[in-house]
């Protein structure tokens, strides 16, 4: 059976993951068919968005890449150098072909801006850990439970949409998409926990909610006290 939690700082000592397979960029209109022909010898691919970030309140971009990674191989697709192409959301929409993510409602919505499309054969991690007893939601975090590493996320405020992306950008990149299959394969190897044994685990999560939300409401009491004292000398 799994932790079902893990700190932040538990995470922060563990040693850090990269992927080191092959990276292929795809920037350029006569790049795609041939990703996708690649792409499409798979019936499982680990797949991720990123988007450049914003500083500006109200300001906002679409999605500046598409990771699509296999177990040693990783296709990055600049849609701010090729736009959003048609064989690309034909991959994502094919019942055929198993796309493994995390919180994927907003990768897909993010690509749905580009232009509308339908994709299919959609697992997010988010809905299926819980069923093995994990009760995180992030990937880092997730990741660091099942395989005891951690994966960076130094470059996730960089920008997506420079001219070249740097060695470190590909590699963070391509890492998100490729932890995603790996997740979803390990938990594949998995028997989930019965009902029994995941109400004991929720149970017991609520209880140590509960007990953690009144101790913060004692310590906020406590400390108002303190102030209101302070106040009256």
């Amino acid at each position: 059976m799994f932790r079902t939690k893990i700190t932040k700082d538990e995470v922060n000592q563990m040693p850090v993951v990269l992927f080191e397979g092959k990276i292929t960029l795809v920037d350029d209109l006569s790049k795609i068919q041939p990703a996708i022909a690649e792409l499409r010898k798979n019936n499982v691919v680990g797949i991720d968005t990123e988007t450049k970030p914003s500083f500006t309140r109200g300001t906002y971009h679409k999605v500046s890449l598409v990771q699509i990674s296999t177990l040693d191989h990783c296709f990055l697709f600049r849609l701010n150098k090729i736009d959003f192409p048609a064989a690309l959301a034909e991959f994502l929409s094919d019942e055929n072909i198993k796309k493994i993510g995390l919180s994927l409602r907003d990768d897909l919505n993010g690509l749905n801006k580009h232009h509308a499309f339908k994709p299919a054969n959609c697992v997010d991690i988010q809905t299926i850990v819980q069923s093995y007893g994990i009760l995180e939601l992030g990937l880092q975090k997730i990741y660091a439970i099942l395989f005891g590493k951690k994966i960076s996320k130094s470059q996730r405020l960089t920008n997506w949409e420079n001219a070249e992306l740097t060695e470190q950008q590909q590699r963070y990149a391509a890492t998100d998409a490729w932890a995603s299959l790996q997740i979803y394969l390990q938990l594949m190897t998995e028997e989930k926990l019965t009902k029994k044994q995941l109400d004991k685990i929720l149970l017991q999560n609520a209880l140590e909610q509960r007990e953690l939300r009144e101790q913060q409401a004692l310590n906020n009491q406590i400390l108002n006290q303190q102030n209101d004292a302070a106040a009256q000398q």
